[in-house]
């Protein structure tokens, strides 16, 4: 089985297996690779309506290049033990954002998340993440204002008046609940054509039980949120106590 980098060849070989309409599991087949590698190269180079086999091979080479240059200032500005534990978080961060986007998280909305969750406090400013991310201020603009849009991000102004983006455990519950507010609105949305239709056609009570469905989705998801932001807070208070 091949190692190492993917070749320009095998991403021109993806890029036509995604054209025909192959499943990630088929191309990886083909090519003699682990699924998880062409699932992590589509998802970090466009997606599967996205991907083009030149620009995501020069993508690949500008990280190495990136990787290659800060593990070069990582040498010299500490032990080695320090450079391979910044090689291993780079390399977690980049697993994360493939996460991300694999939900259906933006690539670079994925990449201000993950940036987001392993940083130490949680909280970064715009100048911070565009320094972290090596990308422009218009991108964190924007990646930022989608994210806040969607309860992922929480927007805060600290002691210098400057914007600041945190992601913790209520933007977890935030957003959780802000997705049962949406199931539940397309459930009311399914039950409302159920009327329209007429509650004895095919389509009306096909509409019926979608919305009875997402109902019991969205009651569960709202349950299931509160009960784990009760139990963990009730945790952190008593690991605090005893602290």
């Amino acid at each position: 089985m091949p190692g190492g980098r993917l070749t320009q060849q095998e991403r021109q070989q993806i890029a036509q297996g995604l054209g025909d309409g192959l499943a990630y599991a088929e191309i990886a087949r083909r090519l003699e690779r682990p699924t998880s590698t062409i699932t992590r190269e589509v998802m970090r180079n466009g997606g599967p309506t996205g991907y083009r086999a030149d620009l995501a091979h020069r993508a690949t080479e500008h990280r190495a290049h990136r990787r290659k240059a800060a593990g070069a200032a990582a040498s010299q500005a500490g032990p080695a033990g320090d450079g391979q534990r910044a090689e291993a978080v780079r390399a977690y961060e980049e697993t994360l954002t493939t996460v991300f986007m694999a939900s259906g998280t933006p690539r670079m909305m994925a990449r201000v998340m993950a940036c987001l969750v392993i940083s130490e406090s949680g909280s970064l400013t715009a100048a911070e993440l565009v320094q972290r991310l090596q990308v422009s201020p218009a991108s964190v603009s924007k990646a930022v204002t989608f994210l806040v849009g969607q309860d992922l991000v929480r927007r805060d102004r600290d002691e210098r008046r400057r914007d600041r983006y945190s992601i913790d455990d209520d933007v977890w519950y935030q957003s959780m609940m802000a997705s049962a507010r949406s199931t539940a609105e397309i459930a009311t949305t399914a039950r409302q054509g159920t009327g329209i239709l007429g509650p004895d056609s095919q389509a009306g009570v096909r509409l019926e039980n979608i919305a009875r469905f997402l109902d019991y989705v969205s009651e569960s998801l709202v349950r299931a949120s509160d009960q784990a932001r009760d139990i963990l807070t009730a945790r952190r208070e008593a690991e605090d106590g005893q602290a």
